[in-house]
């Protein structure tokens, strides 16, 4: 156990973790916070005023060159030419067979683009994108070891960060190039919880003044737990869980982020697979439970399957998205879920599960 630990990669804000007390575990090769004070507290800090979380396991991959543009329209679902200058992009990435790769954000930053992918997949994304480019007059490159990246996230987000910005905050879905701290960063306006905020991109050996700064200030250090909840409450996608190379992206419920008419990689066997059976959706118990991945969801229409679920802290039920028959999916539909042999009650919902309104 020792010895794989020792092999275990450590972000630039490692001695930070340690030193808050948290519970580091092992996490797509990294030694990763899952947890400091807990996820409950930090979950609801998160929706109640701000969080901060160090997210430096992501990768990045650098696109430039002439083909650039072409080159991503070819391998992203999204349509690459309506990113605009300092904009950012969601979209996902399939095998020839319409099989998910994984799910990127993608910005256009001058004449070059930044695509940042899931820890767990950044090394086979890039030699596919790798495989992909020979086409092309491109230059992609990895430079996950140029960035570490922090995602300040919550409704107090943005008045902590113009505390210790110069420059200006970008708005949703744009980036903008920044000091924050007295550091150079690229802010991004995205996010994983639901929330306002923005994502970090800074020099790893800058990291620690920018997480000093900003926890100095009232963000609550958050841990990967807590991410998980806050991305589940709202419905955002978990690869790995909701979305692996057995599903296409229709079926996961993102047909929003493929843009058929630009021919990306996996488009006609999207298209030639016709409408989906079954269907990615949200659902949350009437009673006692917590679904965990994996738990047979039972239907009417056939049987289903639980790719996440949780506890939620901000509703206090159980909630989860499961793939379930087509004819089964529509909100409101009584669903029973297999928890350890033990049958619990739920209804599917819409998305999404939190909202400030509910």
């Amino acid at each position: 156990m020792a010895a794989a630990t020792e092999t275990l990669r450590r972000t630039a804000l490692y001695d930070r973790h340690a030193a808050a007390g948290a519970r580091l575990v092992p996490f797509a090769g990294w030694e990763m916070p899952v947890q400091y004070d807990g996820i409950r507290p930090e979950h609801v800090a998160v929706r109640a005023s701000a969080g901060i979380f160090d997210v430096s396991h992501m990768g990045q991959v650098e696109t430039g060159g002439p083909d650039a543009e072409a080159f991503l329209q070819r391998l992203l679902s999204n349509d690459v030419t309506k990113i605009a200058d300092r904009g950012a992009q969601y979209s996902v990435m399939c095998r020839e067979d319409g099989g998910v790769l994984d799910d990127l954000f993608t910005y256009r930053i001058g004449d070059r683009f930044l695509t940042v992918t899931n820890a767990s997949n950044h090394e086979r994304d890039f030699a596919w994108m790798r495989k992909q480019a020979s086409d092309f007059d491109v230059e992609v490159r990895d430079v996950a070891d140029r960035y570490a990246m922090l995602a300040l996230q919550g409704p107090d987000a943005r008045a902590i960060l113009e505390r210790h910005l110069d420059g200006e905050a970008p708005a949703r879905m744009r980036t903008t190039r920044a000091q924050v701290a007295g550091q150079t960063v690229i802010l991004c306006g995205t996010g994983y919880t639901g929330e306002d905020g923005v994502e970090i991109l800074v020099a790893p050996e800058e990291a620690v003044a920018v997480w000093d700064a900003l926890t100095a200030d009232g963000a609550k250090p958050v841990g990967l737990g807590a991410r998980d909840t806050l991305r589940l409450e709202v419905c955002f996608h978990l690869y790995g869980n909701d979305l692996s190379e057995d599903r296409n992206p229709i079926e996961a419920g993102l047909g929003w982020v493929c843009k058929l008419d630009t021919g990306f990689v996996g488009a006609d066997a999207i298209r030639a697979a016709g409408e989906p059976k079954d269907k990615l959706v949200p659902f949350a118990f009437t009673g006692q439970g917590i679904p965990r991945q994996g738990n047979p969801i039972e239907t009417s229409a056939g049987p289903g399957e639980v790719t996440s679920g949780t506890m939620s802290p901000c509703l206090e039920i159980g909630i989860g998205m499961g793939y379930v028959p087509v004819a089964a999916a529509e909100p409101g539909t009584p669903v029973e879920v297999d928890v350890r042999g033990k049958k619990r009650s739920a209804e599917i919902r819409k998305r999404p599960l939190y909202s400030k309104e509910n």
